[in-house]
């Protein structure tokens, strides 16, 4: 059997919104908290947890998308005014970069984590 990673646990200050952001800007369905986490199913191996925590470092996370999705996404990031970038040093350049053949950017969700979206 291939490794496949299950699910993986995100500090948020405020996990529920954390989990509707981020379902709402990926296109996805936020089904509400289960036992003490704020579990947001990316896909069928999938689940980040989102758990509250005051203190925590900046985490890069990273969505490999097909171009439709990736136009999906793109479209809610700028509908919603969130600054977005060509690369992980250039969070709020508005800009969108053309690596390896396809597209990409990167934004901060509400704590702070980087987001990257990416279709090749």
């Amino acid at each position: 059997m291939a490794i496949v990673l299950d699910h993986t646990i995100v500090p948020a200050h405020d996990k529920e919104a954390s989990a509707r952001f981020l379902a709402r800007i990926l296109g996805l369905r936020y089904e509400g908290p289960l036992s003490h986490f704020a579990p947001l199913r990316v896909n069928d191996t999938l689940t980040l947890d989102f758990d509250n925590d005051t203190k925590f470092e900046s985490h890069h996370y990273a969505f490999k998308v097909d171009e439709a999705e990736f136009d999906g996404i793109f479209d809610r990031v700028r509908a919603e005014g969130i600054a977005y970038g060509s690369g992980p040093g250039s969070l709020d350049d508005m800009k969108i970069n053309h690596r390896r053949g396809g597209r990409g950017f990167y934004f901060r969700d509400p704590n702070g984590h980087v987001l990257e979206v990416l279709t090749a």
